[in-house]
């Protein structure tokens, strides 16, 4: 029997505690024995402290996601989106100081083994930017060494794949060929902005060299519930059920 690890890649998990347990229990059914969190783990939603503790449980490699460093620093929130301040500001009084620092200590770009994982861009990490369009993944791949790197913060699954040209695309399931490079938003467990409201992650087989899509249905109605009750914008619960 092989030994070869099965990664399940999460991101933009934003405080989604139904959204993690149902992606987890997945991931598990699906034979994934490692784990790597691309960042944003807080955010949005209303179990930040939880989603926190639960990937620090995993002992995964994790990158530091915006969220992540504005919910664990005092930094000034001026042009920020008001809806994405006020997730923050909430955010922020429900960490411990401990909390707030593990986050604040999370690298911005880290290698897993065979793999690269980041939050945003690989050439200016710290500047959260998007990448959407095959120029804005052109940049990650100068600094890309490794042959697949998965990145999130747009909350939207997208492949970028560099051989002889750039292409670029929607997925569910990539054969990786070692001679190319593989830039991959791997979407949103806790905040789907593609127009489907379940949860999304990746595995990452290494022995199969593939790379799955996976779209999990978990308790919306639940979350939902938890975030009106927390006092968060009303847009942050109804977003939930549209996924965008």
């Amino acid at each position: 029997m092989s030994s070869a690890p099965i990664y399940g890649i999460l991101s933009d998990i934003h405080g989604n505690l139904e959204g993690l347990e149902t992606v987890l229990k997945d991931a598990h059914e699906h034979g994934v024995t490692h784990y790597a969190c691309l960042g944003d783990i807080v955010g949005y939603n209303a179990n930040p402290s939880e989603c926190l503790e639960t990937i620090r449980g995993l002992q995964c490699v994790c990158v530091c996601g915006n969220h992540d460093h504005y919910c664990s620093f005092d930094d000034d929130l001026t042009g920020f989106h008001p809806l994405a301040a006020d997730a923050v500001d909430w955010t922020r009084r429900q960490l411990s100081a401990e909390q707030q620092k593990f986050l604040a200590d999370l690298k911005l770009v880290q290698r897993v083994e065979k793999f690269t994982i980041v939050h945003s861009t690989l050439d200016m990490p710290e500047m959260w930017g998007y990448v959407f369009e095959s120029l804005e993944a052109e940049a990650s791949f100068t600094y890309q060494m490794t042959t697949v790197c998965f990145y999130g913060h747009t909350h939207v699954p997208l492949a970028f794949e560099k051989g002889s040209e750039l292409t670029a695309g929607t997925y569910e399931r990539i054969k990786v060929n070692l001679e190319k490079k593989y830039f991959i938003n791997v979407g949103s467990i806790g905040q789907p902005r593609d127009g489907d409201p379940r949860a999304s992650y990746v595995i990452y087989d290494f022995e199969a060299k593939e790379i799955k899509l996976r779209r999990v249905p978990y308790d919306v109605a639940a979350a939902q519930e938890k975030i009106r009750k927390s006092g968060l914008p009303e847009r942050l619960a109804a977003r939930l059920v549209i996924g965008r």
